[in-house]
C-alpha cells in the first residue's frame, strides 16, 4: 500500500466499479483488516460481486486527489421487504477519516438507493465500531431487526431508515 494523505478530502470524485474492481478489492481488503483488527476475523457475509452491480446494486469509490479514499456498496435484500436495500462496506482509509468523508459516502449511498428505487436502506455495524453507529443514529437510522449472518450475533447492531 502505498502512502496515505493526511490533508483534509479535497477534489473528491465519486466512482462506480464492479466490486471485484482492483480498486474495490483493495478497499474492501483493508476493511475486512479492519473487522480482524476489531472483532478477531473478517466478515464472512457471503456476497456476490453481482449483487453490487446494476440495476439492483452499485458499489462506489471515493478518490481524493487522486487517492483511494473510501467506498460503500449497495445491494437489493428482498429478505427485508419490499424496497429494501442493504448497505455494505463503507469505509473510509485511516488517512481520510475526520474530514467528513463517512457521511458525505452515506448521504451519496442514500440519493443513489433512492435512484435505484429503493424505499429503505438496512445495514449492519457492531458495537467495536463506534463511530459508524454514531454516524448512523446521527444521520436518522433506527434499530432494526437482525438480518443476515450477523443476526443474533452479540454485538452485532443492525439499523434501517425509510428513504424519502
Amino acid at each position: 500500500m502505498g502512502a496515505v494523505s493526511n490533508s483534509p478530502v479535497t477534489d473528491l470524485v465519486f466512482r462506480d466499479v464492479p466490486f471485484d474492481s482492483p480498486e474495490a478489492v483493495s478497499l474492501i481488503a483493508e476493511v475486512q483488516q479492519e473487522y480482524v483488527v476489531r472483532y478477531g476475523g473478517p466478515d464472512d457475509t457471503p456476497v456476490d460481486p453481482a449483487e453490487f452491480a446494476p440495476p439492483t446494486g452499485l458499489f462506489t469509490i471515493a478518490e481524493a486527489g487522486g487517492e483511494l479514499a473510501g467506498c460503500v456498496g449497495l445491494r437489493g435484500n428482498p429478505a427485508e421487504g419490499e424496497g429494501s436495500v442493504e448497505m455494505k462496506r463503507l469505509y473510509v482509509r485511516p488517512g481520510f477519516r475526520r474530514h467528513g468523508l463517512a457521511r458525505r459516502l452515506l448521504a451519496s449511498a442514500e440519493l443513489r438507493a433512492m435512484a435505484l428505487g429503493y424505499t429503505r436502506l438496512i445495514l449492519e455495524t457492531g458495537t467495536k465500531q463506534p463511530e459508524a453507529v454514531a454516524l448512523y443514529r446521527s444521520a436518522g437510522y433506527q434499530p432494526h431487526a437482525g438480518f443476515g449472518l450477523y443476526k443474533d450475533e452479540e454485538g452485532s447492531l443492525h439499523f434501517a431508515k425509510n428513504l424519502d
